[in-house]
């Protein structure tokens, strides 16, 4: 029996060793792999925080993206507070030109003077008064967007201005304002984004067309138009805005800006 177990008692020291160099080994290789992730994650701490500092270093304090914070809505109120006030000292130029061009007149200065004024109120450049009927066109409502409708149906067009502003000239307009600017022969209407462009100045709606003339010719005009009658269609299907009121009395200035063209020239007359 002693003889016996001896073998027994071997074999279970050797398993027994077996089993401790495994547990061992296997400590060491998780050791192993433990110190390496520590070394990788410190590596990566280290080239993020010299990454941070050179970002900082470049920037020096400063907006690395100064283009998408520029307020273009200040810049474009700015850029038109500019525009009018240039326009105005050019009408007060034009208006100090003209009156010393009549006083270093001859004896006819006087009849030229008189000419030189009832060619100006032709123009638009000097203010006139009368009753007026004023059209007010503007944008549907922010709520109607949200029904998968068209952007551009519901949104005023520099065609809309120039279509109302075209039936008041045909219902015997004798001057016109839009947004208060005086309108002449040469004024354009433009859209540029959601924004109407005149005489280099952007306005946003509502958008006002006035006219001096015979009120009840006015609005005949108006109400007799296939594109207003259209334009009205829109009115009621998407909300734009369409009011038409009158006024015993409106006082629109002169022209202010510059009326030299820049691209037409004058035909010349065979002789």
């Amino acid at each position: 029996m002693e003889g016996s177990g001896r073998p027994v008692q071997s074999v279970w020291r050797r398993l027994r060793r077996s089993l401790v160099r495994a547990r061992s080994a296997q400590r060491r290789r998780d050791s192993q792999r433990t110190r390496a992730g520590r070394l990788a994650t410190a590596a990566v701490l280290v080239v993020a925080g010299l990454l941070v500092v050179v970002s900082a270093s470049n920037a020096r304090g400063i907006d690395l993206r100064p283009g998408r914070n520029t307020d273009l809505v200040s810049l474009v109120q700015s850029e038109s507070r500019r525009n009018t006030a240039l326009a105005a000292q050019l009408t007060r130029l034009r208006s100090e030109v003209d009156t010393l061009a009549a006083a270093q007149g001859d004896a006819g200065s006087t009849d030229l003077s008189e000419e030189l004024a009832e060619r100006s109120a032709l123009v638009g450049l000097t203010p006139v008064s009368g009753p007026s009927v004023t059209v007010t066109l503007t944008d549907a409502p922010s709520s109607v967007a949200g029904d998968g409708v068209d952007q551009d149906l519901l949104v005023v067009h520099q065609q809309d201005i120039q279509a109302v502003a075209n039936e008041l000239w045909r219902g015997g307009a004798e001057a016109m304002t839009i947004q208060g600017q005086r309108v002449i022969a040469t004024t354009g209407i433009k859209c540029v984004g959601n924004t109407v462009v005149l005489h280099g100045i952007p306005y946003a709606p509502p958008y006002r067309i006035s006219a001096i003339g015979d009120p009840a010719k006015l609005q005949a005009a108006l109400a007799g138009s296939e594109f207003i009658r259209i334009y009205q269609q829109y009115v009621d299907a998407y909300r734009l805005g369409y009011e038409v009121t009158s006024s015993s009395r409106a006082d629109f200035p002169g022209y202010q800006g510059s009326i030299d063209l820049q691209y037409a020239t004058p035909l010349e007359t065979p002789r």
